[in-house]
């Protein structure tokens, strides 16, 4: 079921006001902890390499967005430089075409947003990362923001896959773009993950209601499998899992050539199953200080999510 409350939950995801006011509630940590994996370099690599024991591959995020200071956006790349470096103490048994490490990076963070040369900062800061990463036998996503950074992320994307062909992006179902972005994306090597969209967007530019966006998501999905890169099915969605696994019988792929992703804390029994399965299964493992944003949006996206934050403020169920 839809959330009817998610326009003002992710309105909520970029106000000043409303992060100081749930950061400071010490009945939020309890819900964070489900969907963040800890504050520090050291707890997300923890639980990293229990993932990793379980048989699951991991993306990990910094989190972070919409730095506006040029030192934050320093500070961002050496926090995954030294993340990166503190990755490849765990043991991984790489497959031939699949890497288990990854990190993922949102540009904002990098420093895309600054008012001067905000694009070429980012890019200069994503290449650094990207070189850390390929000393560590890792993989690169970058993320998906708000539409009005798309044209910029993929620029940057373009540009860093001519020195690293490995590195994926992220594409959103619910923007009317994306069937076209899939298509030009889909080439040999490309490692393109599909989502349905966490951010508020308007009806110009995006689908709305979970019918149109799923019906987007499908057909963004088939261009992907019938394509030759690696696809990346980001859902928690067991219609549109079923949908893929059909897709992967059509177009006769093979286990390491498409992925399923999931988010940490969510539907984990799943994970499980489709990794006995013999499928491979990356999760998305967020982690640091500045998680109010992920956090709003976790809770846009499913009615559970919501009603469980709302049972912890209640005294009783402290």
């Amino acid at each position: 079921m839809a959330n009817p409350l998610r326009p003002a939950m992710l309105a909520a995801s970029r106000s000043p006001r409303m992060a100081r006011t749930i950061t400071g509630m010490s009945t939020t940590k309890k819900l964070v902890d489900r969907f963040v994996a800890g504050e520090t370099e050291e707890q997300a690599v923890g639980s990293a390499d229990v993932l990793l024991g379980s048989g699951r591959y991991i993306t990990i995020d910094y989190l972070g967005e919409d730095i506006t200071d040029i030192e934050q956006a320093r500070d961002t790349v050496a926090h995954y430089q030294r993340l990166l470096s503190a990755l490849t103490a765990l043991p991984v048994d790489d497959t031939e075409n699949v890497r288990p490490l990854e990190v993922s990076l949102k540009l904002s963070a990098l420093g895309q947003s600054l008012p001067r040369d905000g694009h070429a900062i980012a890019l200069e800061h994503a290449h650094a990362i990207c070189d850390a990463a390929a000393a560590a036998g890792a993989w690169v996503t970058v993320d998906a923001e708000d539409h009005t950074t798309t044209d910029s992320t993929l620029s940057i994307v373009r540009e860093l896959r001519a020195d690293y062909p490995w590195l994926g992006t992220v594409l959103q179902a619910y923007l009317k773009r994306t069937e076209g972005d899939c298509r030009d994306l889909s080439g040999p090597n490309s490692r393109i993950r599909l989502c349905k969209g966490a951010y508020r967007e308007p009806a110009s530019v995006a689908h709305q209601g979970r019918a149109a966006v799923d019906e987007s998501y499908l057909r963004c999905l088939r261009i992907l499998m019938n394509g030759q890169g690696y696809p990346m099915v980001a859902t928690h969605d067991p219609a549109l899992i079923d949908a893929a696994r059909r897709l992967v019988e059509v177009t006769t792929r093979k286990s390491d050539e498409f992925e399923f992703q999931m988010l940490y804390g969510i539907r984990d029994t799943e994970q499980r199953k489709l990794v006995t399965d013999g499928h491979h299964l990356r999760v998305y493992l967020p982690y640091g200080q500045q998680w109010y944003g992920y956090f709003m949006r976790r809770l846009a996206e499913r009615p559970a999510n919501l009603a469980f934050f709302l049972r912890a403020l209640v005294p009783g169920n402290r």
